[in-house]
C-alpha cells in the first residue's frame, strides 16, 4: 500500500488562537490539545485543525518544559471520537525559528499517546510544534505502531497563505538563471516558497491555458492542469497557443497545455501533471485535494460549486473569476466586466458574491445546460458565454494578481478581496460582498471528508472523452498525431543538445 504524503492546514484565526496559548509571556514552553478533521486526497492526507480544547486545572504542568496528563489526552480523545475527528498535541519552542525537529523527550511523549488516540478515534495522533521567533509550524502524523510520518508542510490560510516547509522533504530549489528577473521582484526566500507550492489549474480554456504557462515560467515545480474537453475550431479565437492542427487532430486541451507549460517552465525538473478528468467526479476531486492552491478557470455551475465547497471544507484557497460581455442586440458592445476573488474562510463564497447560482447546479449536473432547448427557454438565467481573446487576458492578469497578493503579500497586505473592473468607464471596484447569515459553505468550513457530497458521474465529460478516443482510431488522425508528437519530441531534443553545447562553451 502506498503511503500518502502528510500535511496540516488551519485558518489564520485558528493559528492565532493556538499561538496566544502556546507563546507565554514568561518564555516557558507550553502545550495544549486540539481536534482535527481529515481531508484525504489521492496522494496526500491533510489534518485540518478545527478546534482547540485548552487544558483544565491540573491537566498540564509548566516547568520550563511542559508536560501533559493522561486524563487530558483521554478527555480530548473521547470528544474527538464523538465528533468523528482526530487529536492534535501541540507544544511550543519559544526560541525556535523555522521548521522544528522533535527532541527525544518530545518524541517520546507524543509516541506514548499515539496508540491510545488511534484506538479511540481511528485516526493518527498529529503532533505539532510552534517556533516562537517566527511562528512557524511543524507537524507529523503518528502511526499506531509509534512511528511518525513527517508532514511536507503546514499551511495557514488567511489574507496571506503562510506555508512552513519541511526542508528534508521539500528542500528549497536552486534559483535558475532563467528566473533572475523574477527573483529580483520579491527575493529568494519568497521564490523558494512559491516554487514549492503545488498549484492546480482547473479548466484549460482561454484563461487556464494562459495561466498554466505563466505559473511554469515563474518557476513553480509542481503544476497540475485538469480538463476533459477537446480543442475545437470554435476555440481558436481565444485559446492562444492552440492551433488549427490541434483542433483537426481532436487534441485534448490538456495536451496543448502540457506542450505550452513544458516549453515555458524555468524550474529544474518541472513536474507538470495533466489530468484528463472532470473535477465533478470523485477521482478528479480527490486529485484536487493534493494541491495547495487552485485556480478555477471553469464557467459552469457544477464545477464551480465543487470548487467553492472545497475552499472551505478542505482549506485550499481557490482563485476564481470570469468575464461577462454585454453586446447590443444589433451589434456593438455595451460593456464588459471581469471579476477576480479568492474563495477561502473569511471571504464570501461564490454564492454570496453572486458568482454562482446554486439553482443551476442541478441543471448542469443532469446535462440540461448542454440542451439547446433548455438553454433557449432559460436564457435569462443561464450565464452568457461570450468571450474575446483581447479581454480574456485581463481575467488572466486579475487572477494572477490575486495569486501574487495571496502568496507574496506586497506591502504586507495580502489578497484584496473581490474585485471588479468595468470596461465602459475603466473603473476598478472593490466589491463589498459579505457572507450570508446562513451561508452553507461557511458552515462546511473544515468539514474535510465529512463534507456534503457534490460529486457524481459526469456524463458530458464521458461523452467528450469517448468521442476523442473514437477520433483517435481513425488512421489519418492516428498518423497525424504521431507525426506531430515526433516533431515536438525532436524540438525538445534539439533544445537539450543546444543547451548542453552552450553550457560547455
Amino acid at each position: 500500500m502506498t503511503t500518502r504524503r502528510a500535511s496540516v492546514a488551519m485558518t489564520e484565526a485558528m493559528s492565532l488562537e493556538l499561538a496566544a496559548h502556546l507563546l507565554r509571556a514568561d518564555g516557558q514552553e507550553d502545550l495544549c490539545l486540539a481536534i482535527y478533521r481529515r481531508s484525504t486526497g489521492r496522494e496526500r492526507v491533510t489534518a485540518l485543525v478545527s478546534e482547540m480544547l485548552p487544558p483544565g486545572p491540573g491537566e498540564r504542568a509548566v516547568h520550563g518544559n511542559a508536560t501533559v496528563t493522561g486524563d487530558y489526552v483521554l478527555r480530548v480523545a473521547v470528544a474527538a471520537a464523538e465528533a468523528g475527528a482526530g487529536v492534535v498535541l501541540l507544544h511550543s519552542h519559544p526560541r525556535g525559528l523555522g521548521w522544528q525537529d522533535t527532541s527525544p523527550a518530545d518524541a517520546e511523549a507524543e509516541r506514548s499517546y499515539a496508540y491510545l488516540v488511534y484506538r479511540l478515534t481511528g485516526l493518527p495522533l498529529v503532533g505539532m510544534t510552534l517556533a516562537g521567533r517566527d511562528r512557524a509550524w511543524s507537524a507529523r502524523h503518528w502511526q499506531p505502531a509509534g512511528e511518525p510520518d513527517w508532514c511536507e508542510n503546514v499551511r495557514v490560510i488567511g489574507p496571506q497563505l503562510r506555508v512552513t516547509w519541511n526542508p528534508g522533504l521539500c528542500p528549497p530549489p536552486l534559483v535558475q538563471q532563467s528566473q533572475l528577473r523574477t527573483v529580483s521582484g520579491w527575493g529568494e526566500a519568497i521564490q523558494a516558497d512559491i516554487a514549492r507550492l503545488r498549484v492546480l489549474v482547473v479548466g484549460a480554456g482561454s484563461v487556464g491555458l494562459d495561466i498554466g504557462p505563466r505559473l511554469a515560467a515563474t518557476g513553480i515545480r509542481h503544476i497540475g492542469i485538469m480538463d476533459f474537453d477537446s480543442v475545437e475550431i470554435v476555440n481558436l479565437d481565444r485559446m492562444i497557443g492552440a492551433t488549427r492542427l490541434d483542433a483537426l487532430l481532436h487534441r485534448s486541451k490538456i495536451s496543448v497545455a502540457h506542450r505550452l507549460m513544458t516549453g515555458a517552465a524555468t524550474a529544474a525538473g518541472p513536474r507538470i501533471a495533466c489530468y484528463n478528468q472532470s473535477i465533478c467526479e470523485p477521482d478528479g476531486h480527490a486529485i484536487a485535494l493534493d494541491y495547495d492552491v487552485i485556480f478555477s478557470c471553469v464557467d459552469r455551475p457544477w464545477p464551480r460549486a465543487i470548487l467553492n465547497q472545497l475552499a472551505y471544507a478542505d482549506l485550499i484557497p481557490v482563485i476564481d473569476g470570469g468575464l461577462v460581455i454585454d453586446p447590443f442586440s444589433d451589434g456593438g458592445m455595451r460593456n464588459a466586466t471581469w471579476r477576480s476573488h479568492i474563495v477561502r474562510p473569511g471571504r464570501p463564497c461564490l454564492v454570496c458574491n453572486r458568482q454562482l447560482d446554486l439553482g443551476l447546479v442541478a441543471a448542469d449536473r443532469d446535462g440540461s445546460l448542454d440542451n439547446p432547448a433548455y438553454v433557449a427557454g432559460a436564457a435569462d438565467d443561464v450565464p452568457p458565454r461570450q468571450n474575446v481573446a483581447a479581454l480574456a487576458v485581463s481575467v488572466t492578469a486579475a487572477l494572477l494578481a490575486q495569486f501574487v497578493s495571496l502568496t507574496v503579500a506586497p506591502g504586507g497586505r495580502g489578497e484584496p478581496g473581490p474585485l471588479q473592473y468595468v470596461l465602459s468607464v475603466h473603473h476598478l471596484d472593490h466589491r463589498d460582498d459579505v457572507s450570508g447569515a446562513n451561508c452553507v459553505m461557511e458552515k462546511e468550513t473544515v468539514a474535510g471528508d465529512r463534507r456534503i457530497p457534490l460529486t457524481g458521474r459526469h456524463l458530458r465529460a464521458r461523452e467528450i472523452q469517448q468521442a476523442r478516443r473514437a477520433a483517435g482510431r481513425r488512421p489519418w488522425i492516428r498518423v497525424g498525431r504521431s507525426a506531430d508528437d515526433a516533431l515536438h519530441r525532436a524540438r525538445r531534443r534539439l533544445t537539450k543538445i543546444v543547451s548542453a553545447r552552450s553550457a560547455a562553451d
